[in-house]
């Protein structure tokens, strides 16, 4: 009896031994799937954004779903192509025109899935700003204006009614880069609202633009890059826009001069380099923003279409979007962006498209300049890696315009002087004549 108490006794053992060991065996493996994760989340598909959202997690990717690239090569029968539109007349003042045509947008990174997949666009020509808007020119505008930005507002007690008194003061978010190396799953431990951070004072009051008027202007919501444009005459670009102006012409290439990053050694964007966010050891020439036209133009004449700052486009930022316009399996002819704003880790914060990345980008971190990436921002919040660039629309030809309504109004007068009556709504004409010789003309149009 007590060999075979002896040996339950060990069967016994054994088995809570094996029950220990796969649970410690699971739990591990919970743990380094976590690990993964979080590695996931600070890996190159996490948009940069404007400083202020939480880290982007594996949650994003399952939202948005699984989309694949369009295959490179013979396999792909539509063939993008520019338009061979000519400049209708000379450039505005530091812009340059852009052809438009077909192209391919988006991008196949697994990691960013709000970018995929590509699917097929069409624009019109448009006139772009070389560069981003610059310190000098917000100043003439803030002079001619007397406009003030959002981040130098005061925040308002109605609009933010449980926060402290003392906590309502203007200013902006501000990168501040922590001393040590730090996991890369919280974005608050490299970002800081700073009182009296704004255009004029990109670091905090302490600091000034005095020396860099030809750099880009940061600390830029949405409502101040609106204000501009319209104050210049132009409009912010779509996202469209923006990306078939950085490809500068080239089709499905990883970035707006190519596929390599460094081609030849050389540094075409201001990027960050070093270890992020500690350590910049700035190889590019820049631990912050550049002075505009810095590094190589693209095909197009275009400066700083990747990289040195986020740029503010049009379009509301929903993560589906490329999907939804995808499935229709039709080319989407100048698209304006969605109807809403749905950021899935943020669902009720409105945002519109950022692009271009920054001089904080990283394949460490975020990726974000290359040709597809996409970034997206509050309305309201700007930061010292976020600026713009405007375009304009070719002006009307007169045949088109003036000449063409003249045209039309003396036709319309010779019409009803024939007995012939004029239907507004659906443009079309009754014919009311006696005269069976009479041959009525093609429907006039407003």
């Amino acid at each position: 009896m007590s060999i075979v108490r002896n040996a339950n006794k060990s069967k016994w053992t054994w088995v809570l031994t094996g029950t220990l060991v796969s649970v410690c065996l699971a739990g591990g493996a919970s743990y380094r799937q976590y690990r993964a994760r979080v590695a996931r989340a600070s890996g190159p598909g996490v948009s940069c954004e404007n400083g202020i959202g939480a880290a982007q997690t594996e949650e994003r990717s399952r939202l948005q779903g699984a989309s694949e690239g369009v295959p490179l090569g013979p396999k792909t029968a539509w063939i993008p192509s520019i338009s061979d539109s000519k400049p209708p007349g000379p450039a505005p003042e530091g812009m340059t025109w852009i052809p438009g045509g077909q192209f391919w947008m988006g991008t196949a990174e697994e990691r960013m899935a709000d970018a995929r997949p590509w699917h097929r666009v069409y624009v019109d020509g448009y006139w772009m700003d070389k560069t981003e808007v610059t310190n000098e020119q917000f100043a003439r505008f803030v002079k001619a204006t007397g406009y003030v930005t959002v981040a130098e507002r005061k925040p308002r007690a109605e609009d933010y009614p449980n926060a402290p008194p003392e906590k309502l003061v203007a200013g902006s978010v501000v990168f501040s880069p922590p001393d040590h190396p730090v996991e890369l799953d919280n974005q608050f431990r490299w970002w800081n609202y700073i009182s009296g951070a704004n255009w004029r004072h990109p670091e905090g009051p302490a600091s000034n633009i005095s020396n860099r008027m030809n750099h880009p202007v940061v600390h830029i919501a949405y409502e101040d890059a609106l204000a501009y444009s319209k104050w210049a005459g132009k409009r912010l670009p779509t996202e469209a826009e923006f990306e078939f102006a950085s490809r500068g012409g080239l089709d499905r290439k990883r970035y707006a001069w190519g596929d390599e990053f460094m081609p030849a050694g050389m540094h075409m964007a201001n990027t960050f380099q070093g270890h992020f966010p500690d350590i910049n050891t700035a190889e590019d020439g820049y631990l912050a923003t550049a002075p505009v036209g810095s590094f190589p133009a693209n095909a197009y004449g275009l400066f700083d279409m990747a990289g040195n700052v986020w740029e503010w486009t049009s379009d509301w930022y929903r993560a589906d979007y490329y999907a939804t316009l995808a499935a229709t399996g039709e080319v989407a002819i100048n698209p304006k962006g969605p109807a809403d704003s749905l950021d899935p880790n943020e669902p009720t914060v409105r945002k519109r498209v950022q692009r271009g990345g920054s001089f904080l980008c990283t394949d460490q971190y975020c990726e974000r300049y290359i040709a597809g990436g996409r970034g997206k921002g509050e309305l309201d919040t700007g930061t010292n890696h976020l600026g713009f660039r405007c375009v304009r629309d070719p002006a009307p030809k007169p045949e088109k315009s003036t000449v063409a309504r003249q045209a039309r109004l003396e036709r319309r007068s010779t019409v009803d002087m024939a007995g012939r009556h004029w239907n507004s709504a659906e443009e079309t004409l009754t014919i009311n004549c006696l005269s069976s010789s009479f041959e009525p003309q093609e429907p006039l149009l407003n």
